[in-house]
């Protein structure tokens, strides 16, 4: 009998365990987020400022995911031009992994999954602003998994709203940026600015 497990109860550990999934700990592996990043119009700082702003003023309650994803995620998605082709994006599409060695069925849901044909470009998993990133992590890295296979890698990006860490998945390898802090050390700018980079890179490889 095949056991069905949400993503959402996922760990790293399983995700080693049952997929041989492996942490890659050279800088050079993951370098796209770091260097020299594409630079920031003064438009685009100026909306930005607004996004720190909206966020300020919503964290003063609850902040759920619909309104993270409305407040922060949809500006830096079309900032980043991820709105426009040859990008689209889809939301709460649900996806199946199916483990290697044991008979289980892991399915979960997607908050926001940016697609550039049937490629997997960016995944982002919004959570609670009081929620730890870790949490997201794994269920991030279980649903690049489950994409279409491709010579091509993964990224990824897991946020709670004022946090932001992203994931680049090769075969069986991942790695992680460092974690992005919305209104410090220029948090809010640097993640658009990789955002971008991501973009960039992928349209490149589509044209190639």
């Amino acid at each position: 009998m095949v056991q069905t497990l949400p993503i959402e109860q996922l760990t790293l550990y399983d995700l080693e365990q049952q997929f041989d999934l492996q942490e890659v700990a050279d800088s050079s592996f993951f370098s796209e987020w770091q260097g020299e990043l594409p630079a920031l119009s003064p438009t685009e700082q100026a909306r930005l400022a607004r996004v720190e702003a909206a966020y300020a003023n919503l964290e003063r309650r609850s902040l759920l995911a619909n309104t993270v994803k409305l407040a922060v995620v949809a500006p830096l998605l079309d900032l980043a031009g991820l709105f426009l082709p040859p990008f689209y994006v889809t939301t709460e599409k649900s996806v199946e992994v199916t483990a290697t060695t044991d008979d289980q069925v892991l399915k979960g849901r997607l908050d926001v999954l940016v697609l550039k044909d049937r490629f997997w470009v960016l995944v982002i998993e919004s959570k609670r602003a009081e929620f730890s990133l870790k949490v997201g992590i794994p269920q991030v890295l279980g649903y690049m998994m489950a994409a279409p296979e491709s010579p091509l890698p993964l990224y990824g990006l897991v946020t709670n709203g004022s946090s932001f860490v992203f994931l680049k998945l090769a075969g069986r390898q991942y790695a992680r940026s460092k974690e992005l802090i919305l209104d410090q050390d220029e948090g809010l700018a640097r993640t658009l600015q990789i955002m971008k980079r991501l973009a960039g890179i992928v349209g490149s490889d589509s044209q190639a």
